[in-house]
């Protein structure tokens, strides 16, 4: 072993820091403990029957090739689905626009290895998802949190005054991860307006897309852009199957070409059986009804929630409505720290996660996050019903 491995490890490891969701997992685990903390989508809706008759036939027609290397920019059925998907929503896209990656993660990581330079800025909302904010932070990247759109020219321009133009903005515009919220029409200008005029990429973080629970679906940026600087990313993970870790992202073809060079040396290509199975799922007419399924429990789930939420929760704690998506975010009154809310939440048999973790300046003391899509709406009613018991010991001192 070397004597001082600390000194050994490149500037970028000593940037990574280990996801406080998967410590806090390991808490979760306990028995007794209900778990708002995770971002799992429920195993009792995974397609098994159906999956079994997909693999089978994927073996039987196409061993050969699905258990084969296969292309680094993805299996090419599969991409013509998604092209296909995105063209029926009114997305001008080609396959050449599209390549599949291991999860969504591997697209955050393949922009932040693409774009950042040590020192470069990036841009991201206040709250924002902590794995990109830990992929960023890991290629040395300088991030600069903002809390509204309408604040975003002010602060971009106040950068590129000081010698630090951002290389991309960093936006989750549905059913954010942690708040559940949702970028309007106008935010979303807001956003590609400063873009164009400052040209700057944006990053559209995109998992939670296809649950939406109510309300009227917005245009991806992607889709409102039209200049080729916004790079999409989506997954299979929220919608599908998260064990297959797949994923995709739409950008313009020289960023997808560039990616494919970068994947290469990651993985040399995503998972190729996984690939041949979510195509096959898809063309044997299963993936629509599945997601419906999905949908309507999850939004059962959401309501159930909501509810006790408005049944149990002492006031002057607020949260957020979302139309979609598998998170909700909770706002303690000014002055009361989540993280003392946390081990008395833990003495009381309930988890959450802190939402200083989702905070790029350190920010959202009082914050929480949490899951409803794991458990089940009894236990969520009860975990909520524990959390509104610890909130009132915090708040009574």
């Amino acid at each position: 072993m070397v004597d001082n491995l600390e000194a050994v490890f490149s500037r970028g490891a000593h940037k990574m820091h280990r996801s406080a969701i998967r410590e806090l997992l390991k808490v979760a685990n306990l028995p007794d403990i209900i778990s708002f903390a995770g971002g799992f989508p429920a195993p009792d809706l995974f397609p098994v029957e159906q999956l079994k008759e997909v693999v089978s036939e994927v073996l039987e027609k196409e061993s050969a090739r699905a258990l084969q290397y296969g292309e680094t920019a993805g299996d090419p059925r599969l991409r013509e689905i998604l092209v296909e998907r995105y063209r029926r929503d009114g997305v001008e896209v080609d396959v050449k626009n599209l390549m599949i990656t291991t999860a969504s993660q591997q697209g955050i990581d393949l922009v932040s290895k693409i774009f950042i330079n040590p020192g470069d800025t990036v841009i991201c909302g206040l709250p924002s998802y902590l794995a990109a904010l830990q992929s960023f932070a890991a290629y040395q990247a300088q991030m600069v949190g903002v809390r509204h759109e309408v604040l975003l020219d002010e602060i971009v321009r106040r950068l590129i005054d000081e010698g630090r133009k951002p290389k991309f903005i960093y936006a989750i515009p549905d059913f954010q991860n942690p708040s559940g919220t949702t970028m309007s029409v106008v935010e979303r200008r807001l956003t590609l307006d400063v873009a164009h005029k400052y040209d700057i990429l944006v990053v559209e973080d995109s998992p939670y897309r296809e649950l939406r629970f109510d309300g009227e679906a917005q245009p991806t940026m992607y889709q409102m852009d039209g200049t080729g600087q916004v790079i999409l990313i989506g997954t299979f993970s929220k919608v599908f199957v998260p064990g297959f870790r797949l994923g995709w992202m739409l950008a313009d073809e020289a960023i997808i070409n560039k990616c494919e060079t970068a994947k290469q040396a990651m993985d040399l290509c995503s998972p190729v059986f996984d690939q041949k199975i979510t195509a096959c799922f898809f063309d044997k007419g299963y993936y629509e009804p599945n997601l419906r399924k999905i949908i309507a429990a999850y939004r059962e789930k959401r309501d159930g929630m909501l509810a006790a939420f408005e049944r149990y929760m002492p006031e002057g704690v607020r949260w957020t409505h979302p139309e979609g998506g598998l998170f909700l975010f909770l706002t303690l009154p000014e002055g009361l720290s989540a993280k003392d809310l946390f081990d008395i939440a833990i003495r009381e048999n309930v988890t959450f996660v802190l939402g200083e973790f989702f905070h790029c300046d350190g920010s959202g003391q009082n914050t929480l996050r949490l899951n409803f899509s794991y458990m089940s709406k009894e236990k969520n009613e009860e975990g909520v019903r524990r959390l509104a018991s610890a909130i009132r010991r915090l708040m009574g001192g």
